[in-house]
C-alpha cells in the first residue's frame, strides 16, 4: 500500500511562528509528520483519522492493515514515530505485535487500541513495552491527543533513562580501566617518596593510553616506567594496561635494560589494533645506593631533575618509539650520577602540548619555567601545583590537548 495519508491533521499557519507552543506540544519531541495506524478495519481507521483531525495535532495518518505492512514501513524510517496499534490483526494476535514493532523500531511510541472489555490486554501491552492504551469504542479528540502526547513523552523519558544507564555503565568501566592504568607502587622500604597524577584530556572520554608504574626489587633497586600509547580510545587504553603489566612482570623476573624494551615492543606489535599504533616510554633504574640513575628513552619527552641548585630539563640520548621500527630499533642506556640530585619527575607530552596563548603551545621550556616557580614544594604538592597551573593556562584555549600522566620520585639517600 502507498504511503498516501488517510487524513491530514491541522497544519500550522505561518502566522503561528512567533506564538507560544501549542497545547499538544511535547518538549524535546519533533512534532508533525506521520503517525502510523495499524488497523485492519477500514471503518475504525477512518474513525481514528477523523478524531485525530479534530484533536488539532499536526499528524498525517499512514494506514497499514497488517503487521507485515507496518514493519515494512517502519524498516525504512529513522528516529521516533508514534504507532497506534490494534492487537487483533490478520497476521498476528495480542502482545506479539507490540514486541515485533519494538524489535524493528525501538524508538517507536506505541498506543494500543483495544475493545471495551480488553482493559487487561491493554495493561499487559503497556507492561510489554507500549506507552498507553485506548478503547476504540470510546475514542474522542481530547483523549486521543492526550494519549499521543503522553506516549511520546514517556518514550522520550524512557530513551533518556536508557542513555543515562549507558553513561553510568561506561563510567563504571572507565573507573575499572583507570584502576588498571594507575597502579599502586610496589615499594619495599621508605627510602623513596612516590607521587603521581593522571588527568584526562577530554571530559566524558575514555582514558587514553598513558601509563606508569614503580617497582622496587628485593636488592633495593627502584624501577619506574612512564609511557604513552598513541590514540585516545578504549583499544589504546587497554594496550597501555597491557604494557604496564608486562613491564612489571619483566622487572620482577629480572628482565631490565634494552632487553626489556625489546620485549615491550614485541608485545606492542602483537597486541596493537593497527600497524600505525606506537608507544613512547621512559624507564628509570635507581640503584640501591641512590648514586646512579639509568635512563632509557624510546621517543619520549625528557625529564625534570631537581638538585640543590634548582631544576633542569634532562634529555639523554633516545631511540625511536616502540612499534615504529619493529625489530630493527636500538635504545641507548644512559647512566647519570645522582650526586646532588634529590628527585626526578617524568611526564607524558600532554603536560606541555596544550595551547597557552594564540598560536603558542607551552612546550618543554615553558613547562620548565613554570615548574621552577614551585621549587619550594616537594613530591605530591609539586606535582599538583604544576599540573594545576597547566590546566589553568590551557583552559581559555580548550584545556589539555591530551591525557597527562606525571610521576615524581624523590629520595633521601642510600638504602
Amino acid at each position: 500500500m502507498a504511503d498516501r495519508p488517510v487524513q491530514h491533521g491541522a497544519a500550522a499557519s505561518p502566522h503561528d511562528a512567533g506564538r507560544s507552543a501549542a497545547p499538544w506540544a511535547v518538549p524535546g519531541v519533533d512534532h508533525g509528520g506521520e503517525l502510523l495506524l495499524v488497523e485492519d478495519d477500514a471503518g475504525d481507521a477512518l474513525l481514528v483519522s477523523e478524531v485525530l483531525s479534530d484533536s488539532g495535532m499536526p499528524y498525517d495518518v499512514v494506514w497499514r492493515k497488517t503487521l507485515t505492512e507496518a514493519k515494512a514501513y517502519l524498516a525504512g524510517r529513522v528516529g521516533a514515530v508514534c504507532v497506534l496499534l490494534d492487537l487483533h490483526l490478520p497476521d498476528t494476535q495480542g502482545l506479539v505485535a507490540v514486541r515485533q514493532v519494538l524489535d524493528i523500531s525501538p524508538d517507536a511510541a506505541i498506543v494500543v487500541l483495544t475493545g471495551l472489555t480488553e482493559s487487561e490486554a491493554g495493561l499487559s501491552a503497556v507492561a510489554a513495552g507500549a506507552q498507553d492504551f485506548l478503547a476504540k469504542d470510546r475514542l474522542d479528540a481530547e483523549q486521543l491527543g492526550r494519549a499521543i502526547r503522553y506516549a511520546l513523552q514517556r518514550k522520550q523519558v524512557e530513551r533518556a533513562g536508557a542513555e543515562l544507564q549507558v553513561g553510568r555503565l561506561r563510567a563504571q568501566e572507565n573507573a575499572r580501566l583507570e584502576r588498571g592504568l594507575l597502579p599502586t607502587p610496589l615499594l619495599r622500604d621508605d627510602g623513596c617518596v612516590i607521587a603521581s597524577r593522571y588527568s584526562p584530556g577530554r571530559d566524558h572520554a575514555l582514558l587514553g593510553g598513558d601509563f606508569y608504574d614503580v617497582v622496587q626489587t628485593a636488592d633495593g633497586t627502584l624501577h619506574a616506567v612512564i609511557g604513552d600509547v598513541s590514540g585516545h580510545g578504549a583499544a589504546e587504553a587497554a594496550l597501555g594496561v597491557c604494557l604496564r603489566v608486562a613491564w612489571r612482570a619483566a622487572v620482577l623476573s629480572g628482565c631490565v635494560g634494552t632487553a626489556q624494551i625489546r620485549l615491550l615492543e614485541e608485545i606492542l606489535t602483537a597486541e596493537r589494533a593497527a600497524d600505525v599504533v606506537f608507544a613512547t616510554l621512559t624507564t628509570l633504574r635507581l640503584g640501591p645506593a641512590r648514586e646512579e640513575l639509568t635512563v632509557i628513552r624510546a621517543g619520549h619527552p625528557g625529564l625534570l631533575l631537581r638538585h640543590r641548585e634548582g631544576l633542569r630539563l634532562y634529555e639523554p640520548p633516545a631511540g625511536p618509539a616502540l612499534g615504529l621500527l619493529a625489530g630493527q630499533a636500538s635504545w641507548p642506556e644512559t647512566a647519570l650520577a645522582t650526586a646532588g640530585v634529590e628527585a626526578v619527575t617524568v611526564f607524558t607530552d600532554g603536560l606541555f602540548e596544550g595551547v597557552t596563548a594564540p598560536r603558542n603551545r607551552l612546550g618543554e621550556e615553558g613547562l620548565l619555567a613554570l615548574a621552577r616557580g614551585h621549587l619550594g614544594l616537594r613530591s605530591r604538592a609539586f606535582v599538583d601545583a604544576v599540573v594545576d597551573d597547566v590546566i589553568e593556562l590551557t583552559a581559555p584555549y580548550g584545556g589539555l590537548a591530551d591525557d597527562v600522566a606525571v610521576l615524581d620520585i624523590a629520595w633521601t639517600g642510600p638504602r
